[in-house]
């Protein structure tokens, strides 16, 4: 990267902390955890006292505190089965196996989610700009989307593997959560 491109990241960066939080262009009409597609899905009605509650601690930090996992410390990290990876949290199915890829980093990464299942907002914690993502009926931190990723997309979506629940091919789905 040459100087005069980091230079302007700095300052857009700089700026958009200055200005709050800037949404990415491909973030939905509904905040994640607002219970977005109504229709498809039915509401969270989970507090994050009460998620706290409900989760063990480590997907807790992860899923509503956006933390992350050390890297290769997933065992979904090395799952390639055919199945379904589901949030962790209120159970909404994420990815299909057909499009997790292994991307070398020690977290499992996929091509594309589901369509209509994740939000999206920029993230400036690391100062230049990341794309992050969250499950778009409970809020939950899942990771963020790289475009250093495989065709079809060129993306990597990458996920932290406690943020999600792997479901085998052939085995019933959870009833999605939508109360404590």
């Amino acid at each position: 990267m040459d100087r005069r491109t980091l230079l302007n990241r700095l300052l857009l960066a700089a700026g958009a902390l200055a200005a709050g939080p800037v949404l990415a262009e491909s973030e939905t009409d509904t905040p994640a955890g607002a219970g977005g597609g109504e229709e498809e899905f039915p509401p969270v009605n989970i507090t994050r006292e009460q998620w706290q509650e409900i989760l063990p601690a480590d997907r807790y930090r992860i899923l509503f505190r956006e933390g992350t996992e050390p890297a290769g410390s997933s065992p979904l990290d090395k799952v390639y089965d055919p199945g379904t990876y589901i949030c962790a949290a209120c159970y909404l199915p994420l990815f299909a196996s057909k499009d997790k890829f292994d991307s070398g980093t020690g977290w499992p990464s996929f091509t594309q989610p589901i369509e209509g299942r994740i939000g999206t907002k920029l993230d400036f914690r690391l100062i230049l700009p990341r794309t992050e993502y969250h499950c778009i009926r409970c809020g939950g931190h899942q990771g963020h989307v790289f475009d250093d990723g495989p065709p079809p997309t060129g993306q990597r979506w990458c996920n932290n593997g406690l943020a999600l629940r792997f479901v085998p091919e052939g085995e019933a789905l959870p009833e999605l959560r939508t109360s404590a």
